[in-house]
């Protein structure tokens, strides 16, 4: 018996007979299908060129979850952490399984801004949910509680004391309902611990102000970036700033 890919069909050869077939009908209907499709798929990944590998990273990346016996693309994990836009930025991200998301998620080592992270993340849960109104001021608390249910594994992976005060205000506050009460308390405590510690460093003290006695306001002036180019992927690691004023 042969196996031959041809135009995304699959022909099985038998003697003289020919029988035409999808390969997704084979591949969890016949475990001899499945094991020599798995070993072609391995090859394919791994030599998969570099511009084609922009464009499905979000499909090599499944299946490496998918098939842990893939030794050989080990590499593609450092390629989350130093690129995760191609998973992000990607036209199937909001179709990824909910494990594909958490797992991502659960990495520490990725260069991306975690107000972005957020960003997607909620993007993806109001994807899962088609229903829902396009302008989320117009959610009702039933709206609320449907994103935060289908967020519930990815929520607690955000890293919110990475995201700026004006971040914090812009983009995490409209949806603050879909977080625990307690954690949006333990976020702003963050906030006002940061700017007391600050506060503290200006006046040279040797303790921290309380939170409730700083003596400085903060606003923001300016926010910039800085893009620091690289010939990997054709993709630039982008560095963000901000600038505040300080007034007593």
């Amino acid at each position: 018996m042969q196996i031959k890919r041809h135009n995304h069909n699959v022909i099985i050869e038998a003697k003289n007979k020919k029988i035409y077939t999808a390969p997704n009908v084979l591949k969890y209907r016949s475990p001899h299908f499945r094991k020599e499709l798995d070993k072609k798929l391995e090859t394919v990944l791994i030599e998969t060129k570099v511009s084609r590998l922009k464009k499905y990273f979000s499909l090599v990346y499944q299946n490496i979850l998918y098939k842990k016996n893939f030794k050989d693309l080990e590499f593609c994990n450092d390629i989350v952490a130093k690129y995760p836009n191609l998973i992000f930025d990607n036209s199937d991200f909001t179709s990824l399984p909910e494990f594909v998301l958490v797992s991502f998620l659960k990495r520490d080592d990725f260069q991306m801004k975690e107000v972005e992270i957020w960003d997607n993340v909620v993007k993806w849960g109001i994807a899962q949910n088609p229903t829902l109104p396009i302008n989320p001021v117009k959610w009702s608390k039933e709206n609320l509680l449907m994103l935060k249910t289908t967020l519930q594994q990815c929520l607690p992976l955000i890293r919110y004391f990475h995201i700026s005060k004006t971040e914090i205000h812009d983009k995490i506050r409209p949806y603050k309902k879909i977080l625990d009460k307690q954690l949006w308390r333990d976020i702003n405590q963050h906030l006002q611990d940061h700017a007391a510690e600050i506060s503290s460093w200006i006046d040279r003290k040797t303790t921290i102000y309380s939170t409730t006695d700083i003596p400085y306001k903060f606003e923001l002036i300016f926010r910039g970036t800085r893009v620091r180019s690289t010939n990997i992927l054709d993709i630039a690691n982008i560095i963000e700033f901000e600038v505040f004023s300080l007034t007593c």
